[in-house]
């Protein structure tokens, strides 16, 4: 089913939802230029929508989500986008970050820390954003892709975002997967594409600060998030697991799903139980 709620300046949120209401929630947050269908997996695994409440919202200019004019460079908007949908949530939920995700999250725990959350769970993703940055160090596949990908011109961005879909794997996916991949970045406006790069942000110190359980999950063959991202991250929060998957690429949910889905069903009931 779907839903919204309001975020930052009063921007609709859409949300997707699945599984019981009264379950504790897990909440997906995708990354730049897709939507919550990539979270498609997850929200058929009846494992985890018999023990979960999953929650999936479109980030701002993404999917059904509003197209803003602004908040895209903005960790407050961000902060707040998520804090609408936690309370959507109900109670403390396990948030899962994937790619630009995981900025996201680090946003939200720059302005909020750790309230409403039972735990962190950063999927081939990025924490910090910025030349050096190494908590946002990016791969061959998307340094390929840019600044193509960010271009209005149809005829610059569409090679250069097709290149990116194509290179998000390692092991192969459906060709129609591929495309949906494709068909969503091509969704986003190409300012809002832009946008989301307008930034300079580190995240040492939000990461240190994290005092809930923690997951990194991170492809060892990612060619979009490097896989020394993921490392970063893991060695910046105290007691943070992590889990490296050999042969997979920027999907781990996808590539490794029966794999990832275990492990996050295990860290979510682990992470609930400490509440």
């Amino acid at each position: 089913m779907r839903s919204e709620v309001v975020g930052a300046s009063g921007v609709r949120i859409g949300v997707r939802i699945g599984g019981e209401r009264d379950r504790p929630a897990l909440v997906f947050v995708h990354g730049w230029a897709q939507s919550a269908r990539v979270w498609d997996t997850q929200f058929a695994d009846p494992a985890l929508r018999e023990r979960f409440r999953l929650i999936a919202p479109d980030l701002r200019g993404h999917g059904e989500s509003e197209v803003s004019e602004t908040g895209y460079d903005d960790p407050e908007a961000w902060a707040a986008d998520l804090a609408a949908v936690l309370d959507l949530a109900g109670g403390d939920a396990v948030v899962i970050g994937w790619s630009y995700g995981g900025l996201v999250i680090a946003d939200y725990l720059r302005v909020h820390g750790t309230r409403g959350l039972a735990g962190v769970v950063f999927a081939g993703a990025i924490t910090e954003i910025g030349r050096g940055r190494p908590g946002g160090k990016i791969g061959p596949a998307m340094a390929g892709a840019l600044p193509a990908a960010l271009s209005d011109d149809l005829d610059v961005a569409l090679p250069a975002l097709t290149s990116l879909a194509e290179g998000m794997a390692h092991r192969p996916i459906p060709g129609a997967l591929s495309q949906a991949l494709l068909g969503a970045s091509l969704a986003v406006p190409p300012a809002v594409r832009k946008a989301l790069f307008r930034r300079d942000a580190g995240s040492a110190d939000v990461l240190a600060a994290v005092d809930v359980p923690a997951l990194v999950i991170h492809g060892t063959d990612d060619a979009v998030v490097d896989v020394t991202a993921g490392e970063y991250t893991a060695g910046k929060i105290a007691g943070a697991s992590a889990r490296w998957l050999r042969g997979v690429g920027h999907l781990p949910f996808v590539e490794a799903a029966d794999e990832f889905d275990t492990t996050l069903r295990a860290f979510a009931d682990q992470a609930l139980e400490t509440r």
